[in-house]
């Protein structure tokens, strides 16, 4: 218990956190102001493994059922106590020396040829469709929804976020569109209905894959909308326009020269790209140890400065970013608010271990961007100064104009 006593004497200055160990031995940290919780170690190791290996010892604890939160909330009240208090302090000094560890590791982890990079997919993407049922919206957008009110519901944030890409783009009946890291199919279906592109989508995951030609044939769109299993650097041609959403954190940052050159390659002389990934507002980083083990092998979520030299050597230009910044945060409220509604049928379909594992992704994800400088940046990309207009108006006439209907 002496190891987790210092972390969390050294983390939580602000609040009240007490903690109950195996032997009913009680300790509580902070100032005593709300919020105040109280969580109860089940196992003498828990501490151990908390106070040792700190995000993926709190995670495996509470994954093994170790941890209990017993008054104040739930998980994510834990985690957001946590996160809260270190926006203004630092870790200890054993933890930011396995961090830094981390961040020299990360080339070799984030290695991605094809084959490992289709390995990575599947671990997360080709879990059930029926699991991704429980918590997104109805048209399956895994990614960082737009809440232009905050009475927006998810459906309507997620269609202003579809209409909100289509505006970037510039999108014109006929144009050919290389949707990178495709999903499900729902942002191709959505630019081939209401835009009238013609699509080509491209996935590793042999689950998405499928589910998207079926969706497209369904909706009678499959003739101008199409999904191929291939990883994006086997893509030839000439695209009018290229988008990837949600892909860009799987392609490792001793990748980031590959991929923009292949889209510089792809991308016709006139055409215009939009990239949308989650960033690092902080500066470059390392790969969480919970979400690299269980969520994301292989991922990495970049910082600008690690982007913006890739982006130069390929000779594109950047034509415009936008910074989502709580976007992301009121989207993952409300997949795990989803996902808490519908948490015994994720346990019929894997089991309580996994749905623990769930709603630690789901609420430290969501803290991550409400207090820990994690954000959504899209990038619009050309091989023209011209490919854009002059002002950002165009953008605010087609939010205005646009379709927004689902497929």
């Amino acid at each position: 218990m002496a190891l987790l006593d210092r972390l969390l004497d050294r983390v939580i200055a602000r609040g009240a956190l007490t903690i109950v160990d195996a032997r009913g031995r009680r300790r509580t940290f902070g100032d005593g102001a709300p919020p105040a919780i109280i969580a109860r170690l089940r196992d003498r190791s828990a501490a151990r493994r908390i106070g040792l290996s700190g995000s993926l010892g709190l995670a495996e604890a509470w994954m093994d059922g170790a941890l209990a939160i017993e008054e104040g909330g739930g998980i994510y009240e834990l985690l957001a106590l946590i996160a809260s208090n270190l926006e203004s302090r630092e870790y200890p000094a054993w933890i930011r020396a396995r961090r830094r560890l981390g961040r020299w590791a990360r080339i070799a982890r984030q290695y991605n040829p094809v084959g490992r990079a289709r390995r990575n997919v599947a671990h997360h993407y080709d879990l059930s469709d029926a699991l991704y049922d429980l918590f997104l919206d109805s048209n399956k957008q895994y990614s960082c929804a737009y809440f232009a009110s905050p009475d927006d519901d998810l459906e309507t944030a997620q269609r202003a976020k579809m209409r909100r890409i289509a505006a970037k783009l510039l999108l014109e009946p006929g144009m050919s569109t290389l949707d990178i890291g495709s999903g499900w199919g729902g942002l191709g279906l959505y630019l081939a209905r209401e835009h009238g592109a013609r699509v080509r989508g491209v996935t590793l995951s042999e689950r998405q894959h499928r589910l998207s030609n079926e969706r497209a044939r369904a909706a009678g769109l499959a003739e101008r909308a199409q999904f191929e299993l291939k990883d994006y650097r086997k893509e030839r041609g000439s695209w009018d326009r290229i988008v990837s959403v949600g892909m860009f954190e799987h392609v490792g940052v001793g990748h980031y020269r590959e991929f923009f050159s292949c889209v510089r390659r792809l991308l016709a002389p006139g055409g215009v790209a939009l990239l949308h990934t989650i960033g690092r507002s902080d500066g470059p980083g390392a790969t969480d140890p919970f979400i690299r083990k269980y969520i994301f092998p292989g991922g990495y979520i970049p910082a600008l400065s690690e982007a913006m030299p890739a982006i130069e050597a390929s000779g594109l230009i950047v034509c415009d970013i936008e910074v989502l910044r709580l976007h992301y945060a009121e989207t993952l409220r409300a997949w795990r608010r989803r996902f808490a509604a519908n948490r015994k049928r994720a346990a019929e379909l894997y089991d309580e271990r996994f749905c623990r594992m769930w709603e630690f992704y789901l609420a430290g994800s969501e803290v991550s961007f409400r207090h820990m400088g994690m954000a959504v940046f899209q990038i619009q990309l050309a091989r023209r100064q011209d490919a854009v207009p002059l002002t950002r108006d165009y953008m605010a006439a087609a939010m205005r104009g646009g379709a927004d209907g689902a497929p």
